[in-house]
């Protein structure tokens, strides 16, 4: 018999009746607020495929919410996340597409915070609460925050990822994977660094001040 890890048996914690439709949807919209980095004030949540389709059922829509105010997977408070947007003050307006994606369980996020920052976030659930986002502000990206996670928005120019892994080898911080996207040559970029272990908070720091880096330094 094959071995076997105990979360493929009995799954993730969470609050059901799926771990793709809920879970998935919950840690989607965790991180797109994590990204935002603020309380989130507004959001346009689309569905697709199989989360347009089924998702109301599974409570898709109510975990994406969920997960924009920080929940987790397995708290309680998912079944009723629209009163608890309300409470916060977030308007929240929900779309079902009928436009094809390439995965059936897709989510766009838009959102903008308190401090009137915005995201635009196209993020898939695989399943078994696993998720990939897949697009980030109009640029193409591909991470699934399985690792500690970085991601460093930047200038598209030389030095700068010699810059950010010299401060992360100071701080001893052995990388797992490590990926650039950039819209075009010499414009916004972003890199994404998943660690063994979460960076130092002096680390996140002195990589924020870094002058190519255009905004805060996300951690995932």
């Amino acid at each position: 018999m094959g071995s076997y890890k105990l979360f493929d048996i009995i799954g993730p914690r969470m609050i059901g009746p799926s771990s793709s439709h809920t879970a998935g949807a919950a840690r989607l919209g965790n991180v797109a607020s994590r990204i935002l980095g603020n309380q989130v004030r507004t959001a346009e949540i689309t569905l697709y495929g199989s989360f347009a389709q089924t998702g109301k059922g599974h409570g898709t829509d109510k975990a994406i919410i969920a997960g924009l105010l920080g929940f987790a997977p397995d708290d309680l408070r998912i079944r009723n996340a629209y009163q608890e947007a309300r409470k916060r003050g977030m308007e929240v307006q929900m779309v079902l597409s009928t436009q094809e994606m390439p995965h059936p369980n897709t989510a766009r996020i838009r959102a903008e915070g308190a401090n009137g920052l915005r995201i635009d976030m196209v993020g898939v659930s695989l399943g078994g609460a696993v998720i990939e986002v897949r697009q980030l502000n109009g640029m193409d990206v591909a991470f699934r925050c399985e690792y500690p996670t970085l991601l460093v928005f930047h200038q598209d120019q030389p030095g700068v990822i010699r810059q950010v892994t010299e401060v992360l080898e100071n701080a001893q911080a052995n990388i797992a994977f490590m990926r650039v996207f950039r819209n075009a040559k010499r414009k916004d970029a972003c890199m994404i660094i998943e660690t063994d272990d979460p960076i130092p908070p002096e680390s996140i720091r002195a990589i924020q001040n870094l002058k190519p880096v255009i905004r805060e330094v996300c951690t995932l």
